[in-house]
Parts: structure tokens; sequence; C-alpha cells
């Protein structure tokens, strides 16, 4: 659960529409100031969250819904996502929505030319754009069909890669912000879930910020649950409800008799819309 299965783990969010440009790290209002576009209300949630490469069983969702634990993410899709989701269903969302879950929907899309590990997906300079946009289209195909309305966040799962390779960086820039554009179009919140040290980072420190996302999800392993203490970058970016940090991975927990190997998560940040 560590350099990330490419099928589990990470997500951002944001947004833009109609020839409006979101200017990262904008916070909810700058997300949603889309002219002609009503946007449904964000549904934030604040706490404690965990991520494993393979959605629980309904019972032990129930089991582990002690009051520690508010939210869950879940992989919805991607070529690059790496486990079986046999428990992932409309059926299994509206359920654990009703236990009192509220759900952050990850999408394991395509992966840097740089990127040293090999995925079924891998983008290019002269295909980010066009997978940018596919893959945006078949995570919001994806949520929908699995009862996660417009409105939702959906965090593109970027791994590793060496961001100070400029011709690899600008790939997969271009390649996020086809991807958000896409969702920001059919009125999803875009998010992204990468390193400190590396994919969010690039996110982050982007001089241009145009169409990426507003919303990260920041993997540092550092046991500190929290939001705002470890935040590597400037104080005002990415304010207003719209971060997550990934302060753990490989906890082995039982609650209720069930046991699972979750990464634990400090969220403060917008999740899918359900029920």
């Amino acid at each position: 659960m560590a350099e990330h299965r490419q099928s589990k783990k990470r997500r951002y969010v944001t947004w833009a529409v109609a020839g409006a440009a979101v200017v990262a790290g904008g916070g909810i209002a700058a997300q949603t100031s889309m002219a002609a576009t009503v946007w449904p209300a964000q549904k934030t949630f604040t706490g404690h969250a965990f991520d494993t490469c393979t959605a629980p069983s309904l019972s032990a969702m129930k089991a582990w819904h002690t009051g520690f634990y508010g939210a869950a993410a879940v992989y919805v899709g991607g070529k690059n996502r790496g486990c079986n989701q046999p428990n992932l269903t409309a059926s299994w969302v509206k359920s654990v929505s009703s236990v009192g879950y509220k759900l952050i929907p990850i999408y394991v899309g395509a992966q840097p030319p740089c990127q040293t590990s090999s995925n079924p997906e891998k983008l290019t300079a002269s295909t980010a754009s066009s997978l940018g946009t596919a893959d945006a289209d078949d995570a919001v195909a994806k949520s929908a069909a699995l009862g996660m309305k417009a409105g939702s966040a959906v965090y593109l799962d970027m791994e590793p890669y060496d961001i100070t390779n400029t011709s690899c960086n600008d790939a997969v820039l271009t390649y996020v912000r086809a991807f958000d554009k896409e969702l920001h179009a059919k009125t999803y919140r875009a998010g992204f879930y990468g390193f400190s040290s590396s994919s969010a980072k690039a996110i982050a420190t982007a001089s241009n910020k145009t169409d990426l996302p507003g919303n990260l999800w920041y993997a540092l392993w550092d046991k500190t649950y929290t939001t705002t203490t470890d935040w590597p970058w400037g104080s005002t970016q990415f304010t207003n409800h719209s971060r997550g940090h990934q302060y753990l991975v490989n906890s082995k927990e039982t609650r209720n008799g069930y046991t699972l190997t979750v990464d634990r998560d400090a969220w403060d940040g917008p999740v899918a819309i359900t029920g």
C-alpha cells in the first residue's frame, strides 16, 4: 500500500465550465463560479477517513462504523486500478451511505510516461489531452453508475514520478487539465491524489493554475492527523475545505471482529453526493 497499488489510493478536486477557468486552491467559491451552470452544493466531510485497495464487505463496513472513521475512499475505475471490486456496487454505495459513511471516489487514470512502474495505461505528450478527456468521461460514467451524483468529487490518482523531467511533467499537467475540464463540463468536481514529494507537488507548485484541481489529497506519511500543520505549500492554497492528507499506510486494524489493512487519512474536503 505504499507506492500505491495503482489500484489503491489518491485523489483531489476543482472545476471550470462554459469557457471559465478555475484557479487551483481557490476554495469552494472558485470551484463553483461557473456562469450558466447550477452546481449542486458541495458535500463536505471533515474527520477521519480510510482507504483500502478493495472495498470491504457491507458487514465489515457496518462493523467499522464505530464513530472513528466517518468516510471511506473507493476505487471507482481506471485501467490502472489494481484490485477487483466485487463489493463495489450501487447497492453497496446506497447501503454504506445509509449507515452514515461519506465516500471518496478515486479513479486510477493514465500514468506518467517517465514513471518506472509498468501500467496498462500510460500517457504520452501526444495522447495526454485526448486520454484525459476520455478517462474523465469514464470516471463520470463509473461514478454515476454507482449512484454518485453530479456535484460529487472525483479524485484522480497520480502515482510518483520525476517532476524535474520537464517533458514528462508537462505531459502529466496536460492530461490532468483535460481530465478536470471534462469533469467540470459534466458537473463533477475534480480532485487529485498525489505525493507531497512529486505528483501532488507538481499540482501545488504549477505556475499556470488553469484547469488544475482545486482540492488536493496529499500523501505524506508522517503519522500526523492534520491537514494544516504539515501542509507543504502556501497557507492560502487549497483552503476552505479543499484538502485531504494520507498520513499513515498499511495500518492493520480490527473493529468488532473485522480486520482490515487500511491507509489513514485526515479529511477536510468534498466527497461524493449519494442518496
